[in-house]
């Protein structure tokens, strides 16, 4: 602890004395700008003198210009005096005065010239002057700006460092401080310590002498007690249960479910890729001259047709390996069997891409010798060409390691730990290759989409495909790098120990033997749970024997009592049929009922019309209850011996037959009424959601139509609007130019007039100069 508070305080002191060099260098800094910030101020006050004495001279030009300018117009005055004399003598000789003036007129008129075009020359150097000192003095104002304000920052951050480093020197200082009493307390607690690890190590002494002869005589225990040692034949002790390490099966099992989430991502993404690819084969002609599809193509076609057959058993495959994978089970090279079924299944996909290849390459060649194919588009088939390559052999790379994988599972010394480790290893680097090719591959079919939207023939049809080929691509490229990223953090997983193994640590699990080690270890668990048990409690003896008996009779009588049952269920059927049979007697009756009650009726009101007829009419009513009495007892005889009799049907039981025939027909007429009301009904249903089907695929064909006319006028709208902003910032940057140059211009104009107004005036002083020369000559 002392050492740690020791090495902390050194590393602080090392950051303090680090803060104080940076702190010196920024103050040198600081003293840096302060002296460079005298020195330009130095500079402006030497550069404010030198305007100061331009000024001088300027104010001195000026007066000197002025004179000359009042000369100027003197000899004007006496050149216009001179010209309107010589006017009045000119029909006269030329006198000597007259030459003589002429010559001192010539003399004027060269000074004035030349006085002009000095003058001139001074205006130009001194305005040169002026704008250069000018802008002298605007580019010294920015430094000196500038300057002030990097002073103020350096002296902000001067500050505030400073403040910083007080603070951090505090802070140190009350560290120390806190450290050095840390250290005491801690140099205390180290001396109790001592003497704690003194009395620690004299106990241990005694604890190792103590061990030392427990193990001695546990040692010649076992030595005269336990010969046994179910450990000392491998061939034996691989029959053994091995230690269950729980947490590694569950990670296996964990790890199992993850990949084959994985993988049924990359065989959806297989499949769409190569149901695209086929989609493509059959629609990528751009020329009118190629035929549809070549028969390569077909051939190309009909194996991509059958791609499900070989990518579905993977998804399949790894689904029956993570449900052998259980908490019974013993999880390693050589116990999991459905690796052997996976790989084979890779293979056979691996097979699959090495055929379809040549097919690929052929048909990329086709695509190339197209009329209408570029010379771009020719590179990138030739990229994807050598893209496709390297995925098939970077799929023939991890079958033959899943296959070198999958060897343990059938003989135990095809592959050592290492190797497997190995072969683990580089199945990681191969699974980042796939990543590594198929992003090429998406890239590069990307760049080839992009060229072929830039063909004039080019279908909507192949723009579709192209995006669905790049969707599926991506999608693949996605779950390549989720395995391949899975993979690499699991490798460690891969590669530990399994923590599994024959008790001793001798020899491994041999795959012939994993069967009956995992059902010795079953029935060992078995037992463990039936020893666990509670005993149920024991019946009496006198009891058994009575359950006995009764067994043995119910045993005998079992056929006896299957018999009856048989005949229970026979007699209940003929019972339900009766019932059945009855049930129609029951409603023929009451017909009957109702027509014996209106013949009741009809002889009540003959009887009663009859009453004052005489004994006619009572002998036929006489002889008319004998016939119902007659009729009753045929009647009840037949009823009673129904099914058993045939009787002579009279004209009544016809009529009653008839009538039956009648209600049963009219039963099953309603109910036939009924079914095809509900069939009329449903097929009514059927109709009508037939209707709303159609009406809707029409509405869904409108909407789909719709809404590609509104992608294309959304597409259209976005054309314009791009190719108005372009406009419009074409025209923004035409009028700007224009601007600037007529600013520029005005600028120009603006001088021009400024030196002809100059000249002007020059010229106008020069002129009343020379007029009032002359005037003063004369």
């Amino acid at each position: 602890m002392a050492a740690d508070l020791q090495a902390k305080y050194a590393k602080l002191a090392q950051e303090y004395s680090k803060l104080r060099a940076q702190n010196q260098v920024l103050k040198k800094g600081v003293f840096d700008e302060q002296a460079s910030s005298m020195s330009l101020k130095e500079q402006v006050k030497q550069r404010e003198q030198s305007l100061r004495k331009v000024e001088q001279e300027m104010d001195s030009l000026t007066f000197r210009n002025q004179q000359l300018a009042k000369r100027v117009e003197l000899l004007q005055e006496e050149l216009a005096a001179s010209e309107a004399k010589g006017k009045k003598t000119k029909n006269k000789g030329d006198s000597p005065s007259q030459q003589a003036l002429q010559q001192s007129q010539n003399v004027f008129d060269e000074d004035l010239r030349k006085k002009i075009q000095e003058n001139e020359q001074l205006h130009i150097k001194f305005y040169e002057a002026d704008e250069q000192h000018r802008q002298q003095e605007a580019l010294l104002k920015a430094r000196l700006e500038e300057l002030e304000r990097e002073r103020e920052q350096h002296l902000a951050v001067v500050s505030s460092l400073t403040s910083k480093y007080m603070d951090t020197i505090e802070r140190l200082q009350n560290d120390k401080a806190r450290l050095e009493v840390r250290s005491q307390t801690l140099e205390r607690e180290a001396r109790d310590c001592r003497v704690r690890t003194e009395e620690c190590q004299q106990q241990l002494r005694r604890c190792q002498s103590e061990l030392d002869r427990q193990l001695k005589q546990s040692s010649s225990v076992i030595q005269e007690k336990v010969p046994f040692n179910d450990t000392k034949f491998s061939d034996f002790n691989s029959l053994n249960v091995p230690p269950h390490n729980r947490r590694h099966q569950l990670k296996a099992r964990d790890v199992a479910g993850q990949a084959l989430v994985f993988l049924q991502d990359l065989v959806a993404a297989l499949l769409n890729f190569h149901s695209y690819t086929e989609q493509r084969v059959h629609i990528y002609p751009l020329d009118s001259s190629i035929e549809p599809i070549s028969p390569l193509n077909q051939k190309f076609s009909q194996y991509l047709h059958e791609n499900a057959a070989f990518v579905r058993p993977l998804e399949d495959g790894l689904v029956q390996l993570h449900q052998s994978i259980t908490e019974d089970t013993v999880t390693v090279l050589e116990t999991v069997g459905k690796l052997k079924d996976f790989a084979g299944h890779f293979t056979a996909y691996s097979h699959f891409l090495k055929k379809i290849l040549p097919y690929q390459l052929k048909s990329l060649e086709e695509e190339c010798g197209a009329s209408l194919c570029t010379s771009s588009l020719t590179s990138k088939n030739q990229e994807l060409q050598s893209d496709i390559k390297r995925i098939t052999s970077v799929f023939d790379k991890i079958n033959s390691y899943i296959s070198l994988l999958a060897l343990p599972s059938v003989r135990q010394d095809a592959m050592p730990q290492s190797s497997a480790s190995a072969a683990f290893t580089q199945l990681a680097a191969c699974l980042h290759s796939l990543h590594d090719a198929i992003k090429e591959m998406s890239k590069h079919y990307s760049q080839k989409a992009s060229l072929e939207q830039e063909l004039p023939t080019v279908t909507q049809k192949l723009r579709t495909t192209n995006e669905c080929l790049l969707a599926s691509l991506g999608s693949l490229t996605n779950s390549t790098g989720k395995i391949a990223t899975f993979f690499s953090n699991n490798l460690d997983f891969f590669t530990s120990s399994t923590g599994y193994g024959p008790r001793g640590g001798a020899g491994g699990i041999n795959p012939l033997q994993a069967e009956s080690m995992l059902g010795n270890k079953k029935r060992a668990c078995e037992y463990m749970q039936a020893i666990r048990k509670t005993r149920p409690e024991s019946v009496p003896y006198t009891e058994s024997l009575m359950n006995r008996r009764v067994l043995t009779s119910s045993t005998e009588s079992r056929e006896g009592l299957t018999q009856q049952v048989v005949a229970s269920q026979e007699k209940i059927a003929r019972l339900e049929q009766e019932k059945e049979h009855w049930l129609l007697e029951a409603q023929l009756g009451g017909v009957r009922l109702e027509k014996e009650s209106q013949r009741i009726q009809e002889l009540e009101a003959q009887l009663s019309s009859a009453q004052g007829g005489g004994s006619p009419a009572l002998t036929s009513l006489e002889d008319g209850d004998v016939n119902e009495q007659g009729a009753g007892k045929e009647a009840s005889l037949s009823a009673s011996l129904i099914g058993m009799l045939t009787t002579t049907p009279t004209n009544e039981e016809v009529g009653d037959g008839d009538f039956r025939e009648k209600l049963i027909k009219a039963h099953y007429m309603a109910r036939v009424g009924e079914l095809t009301t509900q069939l009329q009904i449903s097929d009514s249903k059927a109709v009508n959601f037939h209707a709303e089907c159609r009406a809707l695929a029409k509405r869904l064909a409108i909407a789909e139509k719709s809404r590609e006319t509104l992608a294309e006028e959304v597409k259209l709208a976005n054309q314009n609007i791009t190719r108005l902003q372009d406009e419009l910032a074409t025209t923004k940057r035409s009028y700007e130019d224009q601007l600037s140059m007529m600013s520029d211009h005005l600028c120009v104009m603006n001088e021009t007039l400024s030196k002809q107004r100059e000249e002007i005036d020059t010229l106008k002083l020069g002129s009343k100069g020379n007029s009032k020369l002359l005037k003063k000559s004369r």
